[in-house]
């Protein structure tokens, strides 16, 4: 699971508990002009997520960093129907797969803030 913090200018991603360790990653701070959108894609897991490394990959349990066709992706993923897939530019990843619990209300709030 992820805590996803809006502000005016960043958008702020905290993996919980173990998915710190297993991610190699503690928190990203994306500066809200380099978020193109977001989208809530419930199948965004049944596609190949490319080579890992690091993070684990296990059924259902996708964490860290993953490059597929040059792009790295950073995925935290626990639970496929609430993943939040959002798109970047000029960043280190270009795409991060969430876990969130309320992944349409995430999707709705990180719209609104790049659209303003």
């Amino acid at each position: 699971m992820n805590t996803v913090t809006l502000s005016e200018t960043t958008l702020t991603i905290e993996p919980q508990g173990l998915d710190k360790m297993w991610s190699f990653t503690k928190r990203l701070e994306i500066p809200l002009a380099h978020v193109r959108g977001a989208t809530w894609d419930p199948g965004a897991n049944h596609g190949s997520k490319g080579l890992r490394g690091p993070g684990l990959g296990l059924p259902g349990k996708w964490s860290g960093t993953y490059t597929q066709g040059g792009d790295k992706h950073f995925w935290n993923v626990s639970n496929a129907p609430d993943t939040v897939v959002i798109e970047l530019v000029d960043e280190h990843f270009t795409r991060l797969y969430l876990t969130a619990p309320d992944p349409r209300q995430l999707v709705d709030h990180i719209n609104a803030a790049v659209d303003s």
